[in-house]
């Protein structure tokens, strides 16, 4: 076995097969003949087999596409250097490994003692997929942990734990609205290039389960994993379903009533064909309507598996939706589905990417509802999706850009809204054989619908405070052109143009640079720490930047404090006019002026039993709770969006916490004895930046909520027993109860909303504060304080993994020192995730 051999298992993970490999005499030449028999001889296990194959395949594509294997391997001597591929990432830097000569060695690592130039650095035009960096990078860190001793020991310990925490995977999330028909199922499979994945068409869209498309990462299968409701959430449904029906029976309905009477009986006879008529609700919780999903009764999730798109697709349906035309009694489960989640191979849009269908305004389920607002809150894109033909008039598509706007906005974390208008070569009563005569009337149709859908969104107040018209883009699309490749020329449908953003947020994901980077300074760390020399320069340096903390954590405190008293300032305001308004708000939910009493009664009696809230199946959704909460919302929107913007990079929160720095370049200059600890350092500056940056990101949404959420649970009592009322006059019991709690709670229930808002925002600022000096204090302390005894030399892997950075970054000849010399602050998005 020779070096090349000797390096790959070890950078691959399988040191434990060295001796194996040795014995069967396995070189760099019969490495690469390997066959799957030898393999397996190998490597009995499947696991680790398909882990081994997997890397040598990419070894073996990496040695076609540059051709750098010389042809005489036979002729060599099993160690010349001569037989090592320039693009191996094992052997970028020659071994420094002698522990007879730390200095030099360290200087070796800083590549400062030798005139030795690498392969990589000569050939920049030789680049790795990002997926092989971080599965190499990874392996390495498993093999170095492995080699940490589990001693109790302080150090020790702490490396274990850094190098597990390198481990983060934030996702994109691309929400899409659209109702039925609108062809958002055509648009997904067209944007990632998978046809007849969602289907279309025939089948009826179910407006309450939500799908999920993203990448298997896993193997080349189609993959469908469905998550249902809880058995006991089903039995609730079930209850609220039939009582419906049983009140609404043999009266008098609007028309809205009525069609909210069909799509119940519809869901019903979805599940249990006509079966479910004069049944108990125990009858139809009978596990023998279940026996096709036992996932459904043991609380499971459900996988299908298949081979292509369209099996897939034939197979998952029936949890999606229902086909009015089926004749052969199928029943369709997706009363019972909450999401379902579809994996699709070999897609690179996908890879940092999970698109999901959404439906219109949420769902009665509770269960659902909530799944709804946390993925509409975490969408960092919305899609809205409407036919070109009604773009601009389209009321549903304006509606739920409208009730989901604070959610998205000051309530979530979107940052772009994209209008998408489908169908853009549908031309009626146009009869031409001339290309361009086409071409040129659907260019100008689509520069109409573009002009007409903005400046509709300028006139849309209760959006525009969240969002301005930056944020705001229009595409035109044809999906079925597209696909065909036939009518259209590819600058008339912007599906590229989509797929291009699609490929952006994919680029400038940091998955992979935070792990390299963070591997990088907990390698620089483990090796620093295994020099005994300058203990007490080490001693000095640490007092430094102790001090240097507390400096700059008072650079970062001093904004968040400001804003505090900002939004103080805001809240009494609201408050004032808060107790003022109250009145009028009441009157405008408990008495529409465009209603009869008969048919409010009912929606009334919803919204008391959903604790203030009704999702109508068409028009806007009622929030007593959120209006009430309108006038405090309205008082600090602006004072929010300054201090929370949803791009995260500014702001007295976000803008304070990174432009904090512990390392500067001057300091390394001062301090050369311990610049690979001041490397590990800078990158827990960076590291602990990311994870607090995605704290505010979470809590934002929770403290803008609060003030409805406040009041929402100072009323709930008031729903309960408004509920309780029955016969007649219980809508004027019910209203005149309302009217009531308000009047009488209005001097404590504001109040409390506003403190309760700013308890919030002093917990996160006091938590950032307080997790960015613990963690490094810990790091300083710990990295330069002790001396690693018992640290294992991890002089090749930094080498590795150095080379790794330094391609990532784009700049080979840059020395790591330089790298993270200076703050590095939202400019600087190859190191802060967003």
């Amino acid at each position: 076995m020779d070096d090349f051999v000797r390096n790959k298992l070890r950078e691959w993970g399988f040191s434990e097969l060295k001796e194996k490999f040795k014995d069967e005499g396995i070189d760099t030449e019969s490495l690469y003949a390997l066959g799957d028999q030898e393999i397996a001889d190998l490597i009995p296990k499947v696991g680790p087999r398909a882990r081994f194959k997997k890397r040598l395949n990419l070894l073996k594509e990496e040695q076609n596409s540059t051709n750098l294997v010389p042809a005489n391997l036979t002729a060599q001597e099993p160690n010349s250097t001569n037989l090592v591929p320039v693009n191996s990432p094992a052997q970028v830097f020659p071994s420094t490994s002698d522990t007879s000569d730390k200095g030099k060695r360290k200087l070796d690592l800083l590549g400062e003692s030798s005139n030795w130039q690498s392969p990589t650095r000569k050939r920049r035009h030789v680049t790795y997929p990002e997926e092989t960096i971080l599965c190499d990078v990874k392996e390495i860190m498993k093999f170095v942990q492995q080699k940490i001793p589990n001693q109790d020991n302080k150090l020790n310990k702490f490396l274990k734990k850094k190098i597990l925490d390198l481990e983060t995977d934030k996702r994109e999330l691309i929400g899409v609205f659209g109702k039925t028909g609108a062809g958002k199922s055509s648009l997904i499979n067209a944007v990632i290039g998978v046809k007849n994945l969602l289907p279309s068409g025939s089948v009826s869209a179910c407006t309450s389960v939500m799908i999920k498309v993203e990448a298997n990462k896993e193997n080349q299968k189609y993959v469908a994993d469905i998550e249902f409701i809880t058995k006991e959430e089903w039995r609730d449904e079930l209850w609220s379903l039939l009582n419906f029906l049983r009140d609404n029976a043999d009266q008098e309905n609007s028309q809205e009533e009525e069609e909210d009477c069909h799509d119940t009986e519809e869901k019903l006879s979805a599940l249990y064909g006509e079966e479910w008529k004069n049944k108990s609700v125990e009858n139809l919780m009978d596990n023998k309507h279940f026996k096709e999903i036992q996932e459904f009764l043991i609380s499971k999730k459900k996988r299908l598996t298949c081979e292509s798109a369209k099996e897939l697709s034939a197979k998952f349906v029936k949890y999606t939706r229902s086909d009015s035309e089926d004749g052969e009694g199928n029943r369709w489960y997706w009363p019972l589905v909450k999401c379902v989640t579809i994996k699709v191979p070999n897609k690179d849009l996908l890879r940092h990417i999970t698109i999901v269908d959404l439906p219109g305004n949420g769902d009665r389920n509770k269960s659902r509802d909530k799944m709804w607002r946390q993925v509409v809150g975490s969408c960092s894109t919305v899609w809205i999706v409407t036919e070109i033909n009604r773009a601009a008039a389209e009321k549903e598509a304006w509606e739920i850009l409208k009730s989901a706007s604070s959610l998205m906005g000051h309530g979530g974390e979107c940052q772009y809204i994209h209008f998408i208008c489908t169908k853009s070569d549908d031309i009626e009563d146009l009869e031409s054989d001339d290309h361009s005569a086409v071409r040129a009337v659907i260019l100008e149709k689509n520069m109409q619908a573009k002009k007409l859908v903005r400046k509709h969104f300028s006139k849309l107040p209760e959006v525009k405070k969240h969002f301005n018209e930056e944020c705001f883009k229009v595409f035109t699309v044809s999906s079925k052109e597209f696909q065909k490749k036939k009518r259209l020329e590819s600058d008339d449908t912007e599906i590229p143009k989509l797929r291009a953003f699609l490929k952006d947020l994919n680029d400038c994901h940091s998955e992979t640079f935070n792990y390299v980077s963070g591997a990088f300074g907990v390698l620089s760390l483990i090796q620093g720490a295994r020099c005994q020399e300058g203990a007490d320069k080490r001693t000095n340096v640490c007092t430094v930047l102790v001090e240097k903390m507390k400096r700059d954590l008072d650079e970062v405190r001093k904004p968040m404090q400001e804003t505090l008293e900002a939004f103080e300032k805001c809240l009494s305001e609201g408050v004032e006019k808060s107790k003022g308004s109250y009145e009028k708000v009441l009157k405008s939910v408990l008495h529409p002026g465009t209603m009869k009493g008969g048919a409010f009664h009912k929606i009334l009696k919803c919204v008391v039993e959903n604790g203030g809230t009704h999702k109508p199946k068409k028009g806007k959704q009622i929030n007593l709770n959120g209006k009430l909460a309108s006038c405090l919302t309205d008082s600090i929107d602006e004072e929010f969006k300054k201090t929370f913007p949803n791009d995260g990079t500014c702001g007295p929160f976000n803008g304070a916490l990174n432009k904090f720095s512990l390392v500067t370049k001057s300091l390394i200059e001062k301090y050369k004895d311990v610049e690979l600890q001041l490397i590990f350092l800078q990158t827990e500056v960076e590291k602990v930046k990311t994870k607090l940056n995605k704290v505010i990101r979470e809590r934002k949404k929770t403290i803008y909520s609060s003030l409805t959420t406040t009041i929402e649970e100072f009323m709930q009592e008031c729903y309960d027993k408004a509920a309780e009322f029955r016969g007649e006059g219980s809508l004027k019991n019910m209203r005149d109860m309302i009217e009531k709690h308000v009047r009488d709670a209005k001097n404590i229930m504001f109040e409390r909303a506003k403190d309760e808002m700013m308890n919030q925002l002093r917990d996160l600022m006091e938590e950032i504060l307080e997790d960015l000096e613990k963690t490094m204090q810990e790091s300083i302390v710990l990295s330069l304080s002790t001396d690693g005894d018992s640290i294992p030399d991890v002089t090749e892997e930094l080498q590795m993994v150095k080379s790794h950075y330094n391609e990532l970054m784009g700049n080979p000849n840059e020395e790591p020192s330089q790298a993270f010399a200076e703050p590095l602050g939202p400019a600087s998005a190859v190191i802060v995730i967003q």
